[in-house]
């Protein structure tokens, strides 16, 4: 049996490794189309079901990431919206990866993976953050191994991330040697190794790692540290990631690039769009197909990077 970071990797593979942030903030849609419909809520997911309906005709990604926080933000009416987001990427054949950055102790790290590995909440893969202490994994990686007739789950665990604070911490030099990031590589690389017996077959552990893409000099120096971890790698497109850096990253184990509001957000930079734009005339179909544009012109930007570098 597969656990679902394995299938992943075989999904971008196929697709491309795209992973559309739908990362939907009411302030990302133009105001014509939130007129349109009763809430801002409905507004938002109608719109990620356009997109989705998009991608998955045209195979221009390979999974969706969806950041609960925009979703908290609008109540419970928002949360319904993130569930159905959820199943609209699942009832579409994709990987649903949940931006959750869950990171506790003890029972209280038990019930956030219970709460999002099952139940209305229930996803395939979710993100994590390890600086409360590598404790806080277990009750996460419990669910990746093969939970009977079901595959195991997935967890990408904070690495590099692509935010310029992460020198504050992630690249603290330890008295013991290395970076705090290298302490935290060493760590998953240890708990990959624990599933090796598990999933014998399978080209990447169930644990992976998230991984910026927006400084050059990091990313060669962590695909060859960690080749069997499959990356989730943000920084892409509207924070300044290049496709080259990004594509670095997608050597070995490979990955999946994420875009949100270079996707969710295209419809501002689209020429074509221009005279409805300013008219303030702009309707969801507009918007939706711009978001597909650039769902099919970023894949096509990453795999002629990956061709550049010979990857």
């Amino acid at each position: 049996m597969k656990h679902l970071m394995q299938q992943l990797q075989e999904t971008s593979l196929k697709n491309g490794p795209l992973c559309v942030g739908l990362d939907t903030d009411p302030s990302y849609l133009p105001e014509s189309v939130l007129k349109a419909f009763e809430t801002p809520v409905e507004a938002i997911l109608t719109y990620n079901k356009e997109i989705i309906k998009r991608v998955a005709s045209d195979k221009s990604a390979c999974c969706f990431k969806i950041q609960i926080a925009y979703y908290e933000a609008m109540g419970i009416e928002g949360l319904k919206a993130y569930i159905e987001t959820i199943k609209a990427v699942h009832e579409a054949g994709f990987i649903a990866i949940s931006d959750i950055k869950r990171g506790d102790i003890a029972d209280t790290a038990k019930a956030y993976a219970r709460a999002h590995f099952s139940g209305e909440f229930e996803t395939d893969i979710i993100t994590v953050n390890p600086y409360m202490g590598f404790d806080t994994l277990k009750p996460f990686t419990e669910y990746c191994k093969p939970q009977g007739a079901k595959e195991g789950k997935g967890i990408f665990v904070l690495l590099r991330t692509s935010n310029p604070g992460m020198v504050d911490i992630e690249q603290q030099e330890l008295k013991a040697g290395g970076r705090v990031l290298d302490k935290t590589g060493a760590e998953l690389e240890r708990i990959s190794s624990e599933f090796k017996t598990l999933y014998p077959e399978q080209t990447c552990s169930p644990v992976g790692a998230v991984v910026g893409c927006t400084e050059e000099s990091d990313a060669r120096a962590l695909r060859d540290a960690y080749p069997d971890i499959f990356f989730l790698i943000p920084g892409y497109g509207a924070q300044g990631g290049a496709a080259r850096i990004a594509a670095t990253l997608l050597d070995k184990a490979g990955g999946a690039v994420n875009s949100s509001r270079g996707i969710l957000c295209a419809w501002k930079k689209d020429e074509e769009l221009a005279e409805k734009r300013d008219a303030g005339i702009l309707c969801l179909k507009d918007i939706a197909d711009s978001a597909g544009k650039a769902c099919r012109d970023s894949t096509a930007d990453l795999l002629n990077a990956k061709k550049e570098l010979g990857i």
